[in-house]
């Protein structure tokens, strides 16, 4: 298939798009290269396609509907991967209106094109942070998540909305992935994975954001790349899927696993728990076992281990 893969560049839609070559299909891959994080982390990221003709790249954003709509224009099209967004709960709340006018009306102008165009079938990233400080985990699909905490969480919401009503008005087969706190190679480097490890191996402090006893459900990116690949040719109508290890750790347990990878002792400085940062993420993954036939198969130390042996050779000393 001709596939439009949004966020190509990234870290999770790098991966996606290494897959769906591997796969047989090619890739209309379309990134902006934000400055959120550094620009050449995400050149390396497409290096190896950057001169295949089964990696067609459009440096462009997705709310530049005059870029977006020569994409459409240029390509047959048979399936959208929507992955692009500006992420992080931390700049939302620093900067709301970029994270509402990439996230909200890129996604709207993307599904907007694809009915115009008539491409009916459409993967998007959703997130855990949709689920604010939910009591009952593990948490599942059919919760109400009416009560978000971060205008990033608002943002990832008003998506699966937004896919709801394109479904609705036009029939369109929209499959969105709440992916919970997703590691690995290429992770980017605003994220516990990547910052810790850099402080481990320099010997700087972790800085941890509240007591420690916070609970994340690591993710590790095969993964979450395996899902996204087994949501490929569905015709599920319209459906919420989590993607999550299920099995949270916290932080302090988590920064325990890092310290038996590196080999190092951590120095923890405490700081006051941040605005918009969730108690916990646990996701109940039966509807993704019983739809995609998809399971976790990397537990966090082995997928740890594997992150901060690509740090090393990648990042460590300056590279």
């Amino acid at each position: 298939m001709n596939i439009l893969l949004t966020g190509a560049a990234g870290f999770i839609g790098s991966h996606v798009a290494d897959r769906l070559i591997a796969e047989g299909h090619t890739v209309i891959a379309v990134d902006n290269f934000s400055a959120y994080y550094n620009p050449q982390y995400k050149e390396s990221n497409i290096e190896a396609h950057a001169e295949t003709a089964v990696y067609q790249l459009v440096r462009a954003d997705i709310t530049d509907a005059a870029a977006m709509r020569a994409v459409f224009e240029q390509h047959s099209i048979d399936l959208i991967i929507h992955l692009a967004a500006q992420a992080g709960v931390r700049i939302s709340i620093e900067q709301p209106l970029l994270t509402q006018r990439v996230n909200v009306e890129g996604t709207y102008l993307l599904f907007e094109l694809a009915r115009e165009f008539g491409v009916h079938d459409i993967i998007f990233a959703s997130s855990s942070s949709v689920y604010g400080n939910q009591n009952k985990t593990p948490f599942s699909e059919e919760a109400n998540v009416d009560h978000p905490i971060s205008p990033y969480a608002a943002s990832k919401r008003a998506c699966e909305l937004i896919a709801y009503t394109y479904h609705h008005l036009y029939q369109m087969n929209c499959i969105g992935l709440r992916f919970f706190t997703v590691y690995g190679e290429r992770g980017r480097p605003d994220m516990s994975p990547y910052k810790f490890t850099e402080s481990l191996l320099y010997g700087k402090p972790i800085q941890l954001y509240g007591d420690g006893s916070a609970e994340r459900d690591f993710t590790y990116i095969d993964d979450i790349v395996d899902g996204v690949m087994a949501c490929v040719g569905k015709k599920l109508e319209y459906e919420i899927i989590n993607l999550g290890n299920s099995h949270p750790l916290t932080m302090r347990e988590y920064i325990a696993v890092l310290e038996r990878v590196t080999g190092k002792e951590a120095k923890i400085e405490y700081l006051p728990a941040a605005a918009g940062d969730m108690n916990k993420t646990y996701a109940d993954i039966s509807k993704a076992s019983r739809l995609l036939n998809w399971r976790p198969k990397t537990d966090i130390e082995t997928g740890l281990k594997k992150f901060v042996h690509w740090f090393t050779e990648e990042r460590f000393h300056g590279k």
